[in-house]
């Protein structure tokens, strides 16, 4: 997208085009706690400990997007709940008068002395001497993060058998049941139905299947086919080709996401 964009950039009056954007992206998954991290050309996140302890982790650095096709290695981080990540442009930590190392002693100073909760983080970074100077937008992003306990989690493994997507529905049928989330069960036994399916059908095994109640409910299928599926629109005669398109009319949001051996495609419901 990014080289899309620099291509059709039109050259300004005494102006040079626009080229590459830097970028920092992470996953969180608050079943395991682990965090997953790639930047491209863009500065380190800070993470503050429920202690109150400031590190910047070491996740390996990328040229900026639109500069280069190389694959971006990641780094895996392991956060205790109640950690707070924190995302910010370069604009925070370095102007043409101060060295970026000077900038991020003085970002973990501020950090080392905010507050609990992630407004009360920001604020304090925003009103230390960091950003008096700045002749750049700024932009700060502080995320606390949460742990999912086992009785909001349930998990099943799925044989390589078309039969065990009727096994999944009545799993899943009877742990909304526990839940008291009764109503969702239409909705979500047709949405496991097609992405277990399109996993039998199109991934490779082992295929498992997740659940997650958490603000909203998060159905996800792992399996270790790296090949990304895609929403297509059936013609009148198509025998196939529309489970996608179900599960994006049902589903609030949907994607994938990558591991390091395989994918998860995941669908999310609003709770009632």
């Amino acid at each position: 997208m990014v080289g899309r964009i620099d291509q059709d950039e039109t050259e300004a009056e005494g102006s040079a085009p626009v080229t590459g954007a830097t970028c920092l992206y992470a996953v969180y998954d608050p079943v395991s706690r682990r965090c997953t991290v790639a930047r491209a050309g863009h500065p380190p996140p800070a993470l503050i400990h429920p202690d109150g302890h400031v590190e910047f982790p070491e996740v390996p650095a990328g040229p900026p997007l639109g500069l280069g096709g190389l694959p971006f290695e990641t780094a895996e981080l392991e956060l205790a709940e109640g950690s707070r990540l924190v995302l910010y442009t370069d604009g925070l930590v370095e102007d043409r008068e101060r060295d970026i190392d000077v900038g991020l002693e003085m970002l973990r100073e501020a950090l080392g002395r905010s507050g609990q909760s992630p407004e009360d983080t920001c604020r304090t970074v925003l009103d230390s001497q960091l950003t008096a100077r700045s002749s750049d937008d700024i932009a700060l992003i502080v995320a606390r993060t949460r742990a999912l306990d086992a009785g909001r989690v349930a998990e099943w493994p799925v044989p390589a058998d078309p039969a065990a997507v009727g096994e999944v529905r009545a799993a899943v049928s009877r742990q909304l049941a526990e839940w008291g989330l009764d109503e969702l069960t239409f909705t979500t036994e047709l949405i496991l139905s097609e992405l277990v399916t399109n996993a039998l059908r199109y991934g490779d095994g082992p295929i498992r299947v997740r659940v997650l109640r958490d603000r909203n409910l998060i159905c996800e299928v792992f399996d270790s086919s790296s090949t990304s599926p895609h929403l297509r629109y059936a013609t009148m005669t198509d025998e196939g080709g529309r489970g996608l398109f179900l599960v994006a009319q049902l589903a609030e949001r949907w994607g994938t996401r990558y591991l390091a051996a395989g994918k998860v495609i995941w669908a999310e419901q609003p709770l009632p």
